[in-house]
């Protein structure tokens, strides 16, 4: 009985020892390609971690560049507006009823564009220790603001009439106020430029 359970036990396997488990593994560990480590990065962070590693001279002049690339567009743009061309003009300067009052105002000398010239003088005169000066001062600043609001409700009234029938269908909101606005303006300083010049028929 004895002998046969000795020879059943010598002909199974032997059982691996624990040395022997740690070896084989390290074998089958071994024999895997190792991988990075390390998920692949996305194609727009590793756009942006070749940006950084720029060198601080190569952002400095592409900095440089951006800037002078910026001045150049805002100076092409600034003369496009004072030309009057549509694209650059801001939302309340655009279209052709605006464009045909500041067209209108522009084409006539008008009282209202010397308001300012007139302010300038009545300032000098506020000064001037005269009392005939400081009684006759309140009348002319007086007379001076019915003028131009007259003329500022006669031209804004004649362009939204004119708008009307060159544009039929158009808007004409707040253009009498913007027609009057803008022959308060000095002529040299007006924005966006005359196109036309005093007298010229429109």
């Amino acid at each position: 009985m004895f002998r046969r359970r000795n020879a059943a036990t010598a002909d199974a396997p032997a059982e691996p020892t624990a040395d022997e488990v740690k070896a084989e593994a390290a074998a089958a560990r071994g024999a895997v390609t190792a991988g990075k480590g390390r998920p692949t990065p996305k194609r727009s962070e590793a756009e942006r971690r070749r940006r950084y590693q720029l060198s601080a001279e190569d952002r400095k002049a592409a900095g440089k560049q951006a800037r002078t690339k910026d001045r150049a567009e805002r100076a092409r743009k600034t003369d496009a507006m004072r030309r009057g061309e549509e694209w650059a003009l801001p939302a309340k300067d655009r279209g052709p009823v605006r464009a045909l009052a500041r067209d209108y105002v522009d084409s006539k000398r008008r009282f209202s564009e010397f308001y300012m010239y007139g302010l300038v003088v009545l300032l000098f005169l506020l000064f001037l220790h005269s009392s005939v000066i400081q009684t006759i001062l309140p009348v002319v600043l007086i007379l001076m603001v019915l003028i131009m609001a007259g003329e500022g409700f006669w031209i804004g009234s004649r362009v939204a009439k004119l708008a009307n029938e060159r544009y039929p269908g158009q808007s004409t909101r707040g253009i009498k106020m913007y027609s009057g606005m803008r022959a308060l303006q000095i002529r040299k300083l007006r924005f966006p430029k005359p196109r036309v010049k005093p007298g010229e028929q429109i």
